[in-house]
């Protein structure tokens, strides 16, 4: 895995042809995917890997090189960012089928908050190379998923806008 220090709080659950039904059925869970078909859900699980994360197991670091995005299959996983004080604190709690570290793939910034296992979960991983490599050997595959990330990307957005209305209209 590239990112071997992060890597060691998470399991493969499974890898291969033998696998591949299962990532499927993953892939098929989550929303971000619901338009692709069962070809291209079985062409994606070539580039994705299934990851067990237990409970309190830190996924990513705050500030750490970004190296793959992930989508959790079961289980919450809480994204915690470090405030003035030094101290982390919950932004968000991310559900099954909800995505994170995905601005880590267009950008390749670090991460810009720590992401930790609430409860045990069960996770798709999507490298950079992985990505890369989708993009080269299946760009029309690669550009629905770059929709897809766009399209969550401005909905985040938005709904950021908003709470930061709500909060600067508080102030007044």
């Amino acid at each position: 895995m590239e990112n071997a220090e992060n890597m060691k709080t998470l399991a493969l659950m499974g890898d291969g042809e033998s696998y591949r039904d299962t990532l499927c059925s993953m892939i098929e869970s989550v929303p971000m995917f619901s338009d692709l078909s069962r070809p291209e859900v079985q062409l994606l699980a070539g580039y994705v890997r299934a990851y067990e994360a237990k409970k309190d197991a830190v996924i990513f670091k705050e500030g750490d090189k970004g190296m793959f995005m992930c989508i959790v299959s079961t289980g919450r996983v809480n994204i915690l960012k470090e405030g003035q004080d030094r101290e982390q604190k919950r932004v968000a709690t991310v559900r099954p089928g909800k995505s994170l570290g995905e601005m880590s793939l267009l950008d390749e910034l670090p991460y810009s908050a720590t992401a930790v296992a609430q409860e045990d979960a069960e996770l798709l991983l999507l490298t950079r190379m992985n990505f890369e490599r989708l993009s080269s050997e299946q760009p029309e595959l690669c550009n629905a998923l770059m929709r897809q990330i766009a399209r969550l990307m401005s909905l985040r957005l938005r709904q950021t806008t908003g709470v930061l209305l709500d909060y600067l209209s508080g102030d007044k």
